[in-house]
């Protein structure tokens, strides 16, 4: 009988072995670096990257009152590729960036509005992919706790458009920097 169980055993184990290794966890996907930013990405390649973009502007930092762990960032800046200005802003929390945000406007009186907008589709649908449309004026992509949006509105021939590259994982982290309003009341 011990020989019979043995010769079970001796079967039995190589099918058992792979079952107890635990499965891997797939890495959840990364966003595709947008003009150089991506969600979550330090202060300090942040910093780096801005200054290299700023247009004759110092990028500006102020910290929270309250905290050095959080703090926002702002410079206004060309693009490399299509010289196109814009305002980029950041927050961060303990020196990563929960949302960096890009600003551009156009059109006030002529048709530049439009052109801006339509460009600024093209060029976040090259980097992005194919995006899921967010009421009549927004796109987003998301990736596992990072999100990017593209947002545009306008009045007349005039745009407004702003990219927005968040990180919920960072963004939790101010939890531990803010009293809820009931404690701070007396």
């Amino acid at each position: 009988m011990t020989s019979l169980r043995l010769a079970l055993l001796a079967f039995l184990a190589p099918v058992a072995a792979p079952a107890q290794v635990p499965p891997r966890i797939a890495a959840p996907p990364q966003a595709p670096p947008y003009r150089g930013f991506t969600p979550g990405m330090s202060y300090r390649a942040f910093i780096e990257r801005a200054r290299a973009l700023a247009d004759s502007d110092v990028v500006r930092c102020q910290t929270s009152p309250r905290t050095a762990q959080i703090m926002e960032c702002g410079v206004v800046m060309r693009d490399p590729g299509d010289r196109a200005r814009f305002y980029l802003s950041a927050h961060f929390v303990e020196g990563n960036a929960d949302v960096v945000a890009l600003y551009d406007s156009a059109g006030f009186g002529d048709a530049r509005g439009v052109a801006l907008v339509n460009r600024t589709k093209q060029g976040v649908t090259r980097v992005f992919g194919r995006p899921r449309p967010i009421g009549r004026s927004g796109w987003e992509w998301r990736y596992g706790r990072k999100v990017v949006r593209l947002s545009w509105r306008g009045r007349g021939t005039a745009r407004w458009v702003s990219i927005t590259l968040t990180d919920r994982d960072v963004m939790d982290r101010i939890g531990r920097y803010v009293r809820t309003a009931a404690s701070r009341k007396p």
